[in-house]
């Protein structure tokens, strides 16, 4: 049995990810083999064949080898305020995102993915619901729908936060009534020098 995915515990994509990638890997190859190196071998280039077929095989061993170190690099944690993650073998990349940005998760899964028994959760953010890609993208999960409660559970009862523009602060939406009597003050005070003025 899996173990569930909480609050304050590191997490992974499941090992049906790594099989994933692997049969990607074979589907492009395949179609490489197919759509370059048989119409280079058909010209009857045997050193351009060659060259082809080597560089080939340079990419599928390279992809192969960097397929189950990047699925070691992957790692995914969940706090009480935020969603940490950390990804990459030569190039390392790390991201935060406080849940009160958070505005949807979506579940992705493809065809070879459903093969496979797993899903993508593409999180959006708030400022980033025009961008053609998520702010993060949690990669290979199994069962997806309780990883997307758990998170929108702790995204609801949160104020949202206003996305940042122009290097302005971020600032959560002003309560309903916060301000008003100031208002009102204000404009008794605008009337009565409104009326003021009128009776001269």
């Amino acid at each position: 049995m899996k173990d569930l995915i909480t609050i304050g515990k590191d997490f992974k994509p499941a090992p049906q990810f790594k099989r994933y990638y692997f049969l990607s890997l074979v589907i492009l190859a395949i179609f490489g083999a197919f759509f370059i190196l048989l119409p280079v071998s058909f010209a009857g280039e045997a050193l351009l064949t060659l060259i082809f077929g080597g560089g080939m095989l340079a990419l599928i061993i390279f992809v192969a080898v960097w397929i189950p170190l990047y699925y070691q690099s992957i790692v995914y944690h969940l706090t009480d305020t935020e969603m940490t993650w950390k990804r990459g073998v030569w190039f390392r990349s790390t991201g935060i995102v406080p849940y009160n940005r958070i505005t949807n998760v979506d579940i992705i899964q493809g065809p070879v993915m459903r093969l496979f028994g797993i899903s993508n959760l593409r999180i959006q953010t708030a400022g980033y619901s025009a961008q053609a890609q998520a702010e993060i993208r949690i990669l290979g999960i199994e069962e997806p729908e309780p990883l997307r409660e758990l998170i929108m559970t702790q995204v609801r009862g949160r104020p949202p936060v206003a996305a940042v523009t122009g290097g302005e602060e971020e600032t959560a939406p002003v309560p309903v009534g916060a301000g008003q009597e100031a208002v009102v003050t204000e404009l008794r005070a605008i009337r009565e020098l409104l009326e003021k003025m009128a009776e001269r």
